[in-house]
């Protein structure tokens, strides 16, 4: 069970809910996902798992470094699996769809602005806010007002 393994690793107790959050950061579609959506996918599983409990094992989480927490526009933190290797984001301020990408060129620039300024890059994160245009087409968007 690599599940179980990884919690191990990280120096977590292996518990029903750790392998059942874990299981969801891994195969959901979206990967970014905030502790409520984390929450809904283990109500509509049928697990008794409440959403206190989901937000201590995403912070436990964190903490063992097997997830990352980012702060996107909105005031949502939002929770993905650590698979390590950089990559910065862009994010819809009106649906809150995230895009991950890596760009080498972008990267050279950030290093040698730190450079010019004295600076060595330890750790960074660029994040683009946008429109992602897919406007009222958006099905984000669209359950985002359903659920309104």
């Amino acid at each position: 069970m690599e599940n179980q393994r990884q919690i191990k690793q990280a120096g977590l107790k292996v518990t029903v809910p750790r392998l059942k959050i874990l299981h969801i950061l891994e195969t959901s579609e979206q990967r970014h996902l905030s502790a409520e959506e984390v929450y809904k996918e283990l109500l509509a599983a049928d697990e008794e798992i409440g959403l206190a409990t989901v937000y201590r094992v995403l912070t436990q989480f964190e903490g063992a470094g097997l997830v990352v927490r980012h702060h996107f526009e909105g005031g949502q933190s939002v929770f993905e699996l650590n698979r390590g290797g950089h990559h910065d984001h862009l994010v819809c301020v009106k649906c809150g769809a995230v895009v991950e990408f890596f760009d080498e060129v972008i990267e050279d620039r950030q290093r040698a602005i730190a450079e010019q300024n004295g600076f060595k890059i330890v750790e960074h994160a660029l994040v683009i806010y946008g429109d992602c245009l897919q406007g009222e087409d958006c099905p984000r968007r669209a359950a985002l007002k359903r659920g309104s």
